[in-house]
């Protein structure tokens, strides 16, 4: 019995490499190509805002005709009650794909900047339309689940103003609560109270393993990348020194690769004469102005998820008129970007009987932030060109590091074999990668500025992110 055990999990880790070398291989043999030129296609989705009933409409109907492609669903419900609702594209849209990354996209966490909120319902439709005559869009598509969440705040947004190009009416959601100031915070104790939208996020990303993440904002042209804060960010003054986390490196391309697809992006021209303008389209967080409590860096340190927030527009939200132009400037870099969870490491976790290992740690050396495999062993991880040791660790597993080599041509598959441990005592992992489970043992953050100070400082940020996004 324990042979046919042992062959058969063989035969499951060969039939996987297959699959990912078929993947490699069409990646080196330069046989994907570019995505097509947008073509519009008004018999499905209209140049307008959809309030959260024709959004929802949209998303049924969408399932109901590509029932191959898509699958809906529900991460819980806004303070009002409105479904937030998740749609996936993939060719596997109702389970989870062993070795293909999860993926996401989160629009309009602020209510009154909807742009995002269109463009990812115009990017559902071009999927499900584009899969059979676009080859870049199959390919990606067949090897990745796209997770698409196209409105986090419906309530803010049904009380905000088209053409309200500045301003906070709608910002917040119906409880006055700012969603991208409303997460853990790895540098400062955040004290807002948890809000319906974010502890449905929070509940997501801890059961799906996410790789990547884009998080869609207006009020600016840049992709904005980690930290969002900073240790001493009390008396910073805005534009000032920029946070970088170990993976710089890594958040800079991904930005790159959004603001260089993107039609205007990496012009770095500023909105407005008033408002800063950004090298290559791209900034640290932090840099530009520092947040506590903000999604991309609680994605980030919390799950291992590389968020990137994209600020797609000047105008929060500009006229309807305008919607198509969006779309066009930015369709190509919501495409190209999910692609880039195919760069880097990815593998398995495995015993010595071929069984995948739930909930291991690892941690690329030097890259002090770690991420974890799901629960058929799979891992993740995006990274550059170039040679890297990882360390992985488990309970009842004795730790092992393994060296390996990254390529810009295509992904590098890694299996890793954990042997039993004698201890099992591995409550000090030598990383930090806080967990929301009490019994894993999480560090006091490095700084914390409580009191008037803090309050000052936070009634500044709202001020100016009121103002610049």
């Amino acid at each position: 019995m324990m042979i046919l055990r042992k062959t058969l999990s063989l035969i499951f880790l060969l039939y996987i490499c297959h699959c990912l070398a078929q993947t490699i291989n069409e990646l080196e043999d330069g046989t994907l190509p570019e995505p097509r030129a947008y073509v519009p296609d008004s018999q499905y989705l209209d140049f307008a805002y959809h309030d959260h009933d024709d959004l929802t409409r949209f998303l049924r109907a969408t399932s109901a005709r590509y029932p191959n492609l898509t699958a809906l669903y529900s991460i819980g419900k806004s303070t009002q009650g409105r479904e937030l609702w998740v749609m996936v594209v993939s060719s596997s849209p109702y389970e989870h794909m062993i070795g293909k990354p999860d993926v996401k996209y989160v629009g309009n966490i602020h209510g009154n900047e909807p742009v995002g909120r269109e463009m990812l319902l115009h990017l559902i439709q071009y999927f499900v339309t584009s899969y059979q005559t676009d080859q870049y869009v199959k390919w990606l598509l067949d090897n990745t689940r796209i997770h698409i969440l196209p409105s986090l705040n419906p309530d803010g947004y049904a009380v905000s103003k088209e053409g309200a190009c500045d301003g906070g009416q709608g910002r917040y959601n119906a409880r006055g609560y700012d969603l991208n100031r409303n997460f853990p915070d790895y540098f400062k104790q955040n004290n807002k109270r948890g809000q319906p939208e974010t502890d449905a996020v929070k509940d997501w990303i801890s059961k799906i393993q996410f790789v990547l993440s884009g998080s869609l904002h207006g009020g600016a042209l840049v992709a904005s990348y980690p930290y969002d804060n900073t240790p001493n960010s009390m008396f910073q003054t805005y534009a000032s020194a920029p946070s970088l986390t170990p993976d710089d490196d890594v958040f800079k391309h991904l930005s790159l690769v959004y603001a260089k697809n993107h039609a205007k992006m990496s012009r770095g021209v500023a909105c407005k004469s008033a408002t800063p303008a950004f090298e290559n389209g791209i900034t640290n967080g932090a840099a530009w102005y520092p947040l506590t409590g903000g999604m991309q860096d609680y994605n980030y340190v919390w799950y291992g998820c590389m968020e990137v927030t994209l600020e797609i527009s000047c105008c929060k939200y500009p006229p309807a008129f305008e919607l198509k132009k969006y779309w066009e400037d930015n369709q190509l870099s919501l495409i190209k970007f999910l692609a880039e969870a195919h760069r880097g490491v990815q593998g398995f976790v495995v015993d010595t009987a071929g069984k995948p290992i739930e909930r291991a740690s690892l941690k690329v050396k030097g890259r002090d932030v770690g991420f974890q495999t799901t629960k058929y062993g799979e891992f993740w991880r995006i990274l550059l060109p170039g040679y890297y040791k990882v360390e992985v660790f488990a309970d009842g597993y004795a730790p092992r590091e393994v060296e390996f080599v990254i390529v810009e041509q295509h992904p590098t598959l890694l299996n890793v074999t954990l042997q039993p441990s004698k201890r099992t005592d591995t409550t000090s992992i030598p990383f930090y990668r806080p967990l929301p489970s009490p019994q894993h043992f999480r560090p006091p953050p490095p700084y914390a500025d409580n009191g008037i100070f803090s309050t000052i400082s936070n009634g500044l940020n709202s001020l100016y992110t009121n103002i610049f996004g």
